[in-house]
């Protein structure tokens, strides 16, 4: 069987591999694998960036948070939050069982519920950014141009794409359309809803600021 540790040289600690094992048992396996290329994707990017892992940023940090960022998706991870808070607080509850320290577990938490916040994750610490930029690059290819040569042909027959499109959105929306508070307005998750299910209503700018101090002049 492929040691993908020593194949990808993941950062082989008891608690990756604990983490790696973990995602695969709570997610499918189409979010399993998206979510070890993004850990690739983003380290490459940092990479391309000049940052090393190792001395620029903490490698085993990248790795637990890219590996747990879609704990949201599945049924225990379900809650009445965003799924990327939902998930941002499943991973403290692996890693708290673990003995992560209270520091490292903060950092993964961080990174997993801003993975999706386009404009401001990229201005975090390199574990948070880089687990938002190899995201990005995995499920829109935003960015891909500039991995090195032959990563993604290598990276993509190891762990193949499967039906992601269809198991990250379509779980996304689910969970939006069964509890409206998993898709606050101008999220995520609320736009993907509003794309897959135009008939659902939504609240308006102007109807909830309209609507915000009833008599005040």
């Amino acid at each position: 069987m492929t040691d993908h540790f020593a194949e990808f040289a993941f950062p082989d600690t008891d608690l990756a591999r604990r983490a790696y094992a973990h995602a695969y048992e709570e997610v499918s396996e189409a979010l399993a694998h998206h979510s070890v290329r993004s850990y690739l994707f983003g380290r490459a990017a940092g990479e391309g960036m000049g940052l090393k892992a190792g001395s620029d940023y903490d490698d085993e940090l990248l790795f637990l948070a890219c590996l747990l960022h879609d704990m949201g998706l599945n049924e225990r991870g379900n809650g009445d939050q965003r799924f990327e808070v939902d998930g941002a607080d499943a991973a403290v509850s692996f890693l708290e069982g673990q003995g992560v320290p209270a520091d490292r577990v903060r950092v993964v938490w961080e990174a997993i519920a801003l993975h999706t916040s386009v404009g401001i994750a990229h201005r975090m610490r390199p574990e948070i950014a880089l687990t938002h930029t190899g995201a990005g690059i995995d499920v829109v290819a935003l960015g891909a141009e500039n991995l090195p040569e032959g990563l993604a042909d290598r990276v993509h027959a190891a762990f193949p794409r499967l039906e992601l499109a269809d198991d990250l959105s379509g779980t996304i929306v689910a969970q939006a359309a069964a509890n409206p508070r998993k898709a606050p307005v101008g999220t995520f998750p609320s736009e993907l809803l509003r794309q897959f299910h135009p008939e659902i209503p939504m609240p308006r700018w102007e109807e909830m600021t309209g609507n915000a101090w009833p008599g005040v002049a």
